[in-house]
């Protein structure tokens, strides 16, 4: 089991790693760290949807000066999506509002497909995100059923691999640059098969240097936590 240094200062800063918990926000995250170590000063590093897992680095006081360097870095994930449906969150958070045939979705189509999302790509972000579009954040204007548009970006994809196929649903792994919608990028990917498809899992395994073995959980990080507390 992992354990605290004991010279751990966190108001001086330190960089901690953790696995989001699946339908936590990030800032969930944020401000049960911020309870359990008794300090204002918590930031983090790149925002994970409350429907991804994996890996979320968090800096405490000094140290998150660091933040906006280390979320420039490069990001993997694992995940998985179906094919044959569209969503307007492009994930499960919302209803599958239009359909199609797979049939003819062969495990060779659908690798091959990966070839043209390699390099710079442009994309939109999801209609359900934090963006802002005229001010307020995009996934508000969503819920209320309002139609806009949100800005197109340029990401970079180093690696897209497709580890499973077993129709409709496909298992994948993304090495990408930062700023990247996974969401979007799957629901492009159904559009460049003529189909349709919406994220179902995702784990963000690593960002830059730091990986997701290392990372605490939640309930392990809040026991060690408390124990320091006893042992003081």
């Amino acid at each position: 089991m992992k354990k605290l240094d004991q010279n751990i200062d966190f108001n001086s800063g330190e960089t901690l790693l953790f696995n989001k918990p699946l339908t936590w926000t990030s800032f969930d995250v944020v401000n049960k760290v911020r309870r359990l170590v008794k300090v204002k000063k918590v930031g983090h590093a790149g925002t994970l949807d409350p429907l991804a897992t994996g890996l979320l680095i968090l800096c405490t006081g000094k140290m998150t000066k660091s933040l906006n360097e280390i979320q420039a870095t490069e990001k993997e994930y694992v995940g998985t999506f179906e094919l044959g449906g569209i969503t307007p969150s492009y994930d499960k958070e919302t209803e599958v509002v239009e359909s199609f045939s797979i049939e003819g979705l062969t495990e060779e189509l659908v690798k091959n497909t990966t070839r043209g999302f390699i390099g710079m790509i442009t994309q939109y972000a999801p209609a359900y995100s934090a963006v802002r579009v005229d001010g307020e954040r995009a996934y508000k204007k969503a819920r209320r059923g309002e139609e806009f548009k949100t800005k197109e970006r340029t990401v970079v994809i180093k690696e897209f691999e497709i580890t499973k196929v077993e129709v409709p649903s496909v298992s994948f792994r993304v090495v990408c640059g930062t700023g990247t919608y996974i969401r979007s990028l799957v629901n492009d990917f159904g559009k460049k098969l003529n189909n349709g498809a919406f994220l179902t899992s995702l784990c963000r395994t690593r960002i830059g240097e730091y990986k997701l073995q290392d990372a605490w959980e939640i309930e392990e990080f809040e026991k060690e936590c408390r124990s320091m507390e006893v042992e003081v």
